[in-house]
Order: C-alpha cells, then sequence, then structure tokens
C-alpha cells in the first residue's frame, strides 16, 4: 500500500507559475514509476506527465510540454511538477499516482492515488 499527498495547489493569473509536491508514505518508491493526472470539471482525467523510477525518462502529454517539468526525489519519496506559462486551460485538480512497469499515460494503468489538489488559472 502506497498512500500519495499532494500538496502546492492554489490560484495563479495565467502566465504564472506552480510548484506541486506528492509525497509517499511507503518507505520507498524508488521502484515505481510516478505520474501526474489532472482533472477538470465535467471532464475526464487525463495524463500530464509521468517519470521512470529511475528519473532518466520521462513523458509529457503535447499540452504541458516546454511549460510542465516533472522530476523527483526518491531520497526524499516526493515527486514534483513544476509549472510554468499557466493557462486558464491548466485549471483543473491535479493528481499523483505511482505504477510498477514502464511509463504510461493510461489512467487505468496507475495502481495508486492521491487526493489531489485544485490548481486554479485566472485570466
Amino acid at each position: 500500500q502506497v498512500q500519495l499527498v499532494e500538496s502546492g495547489g492554489g490560484l495563479v493569473q495565467a502566465g504564472g507559475s506552480l510548484r506541486l509536491s506528492c509525497a509517499a508514505s511507503r518507505r520507498t518508491i524508488s521502484t515505481y514509476v510516478m505520474g501526474w493526472f489532472r482533472q477538470a470539471p465535467r471532464k475526464e482525467r487525463e495524463f500530464v506527465a509521468a517519470i521512470s523510477w529511475s528519473g532518466g525518462r520521462t513523458s509529457y502529454a503535447d499540452s504541458v510540454k516546454g511549460r510542465f517539468t516533472i522530476s523527483r526525489d526518491n531520497a526524499k519519496n516526493t515527486v514534483y511538477l513544476q509549472m510554468n506559462s499557466l493557462k486558464v486551460e491548466d485549471t483543473g485538480v491535479y493528481y499523483c499516482a505511482v505504477r510498477l512497469g514502464g511509463l504510461s499515460p493510461n489512467v487505468r494503468g496507475y495502481d495508486y492515488w492521491g487526493q489531489g489538489t485544485q490548481v486554479t488559472v485566472s485570466s
């Protein structure tokens, strides 16, 4: 069992930045792929970014490439999502999740999820 707690969400103006964190309760998550997803009102949850257990490989949704950066610190059992040049359409609840295996953009491929943190981008 892995418990995940997201933090760092909030209200920001378009063009601004936020840094999300996701702390895992398990003693080590170094063997897990970690991902970030988001869900806007009345929309399905969608993939944002994922990072391999070593941090050597990353994957991003086209909509955030060049603006968001995922990273991890296995010593702290934490994954981060640096979000720059935020747009109104980035608004939503952001979730972190973990899975064994390779990078995946599929929601159903992840085994454990956090409760989410709200990100609101105003125009």
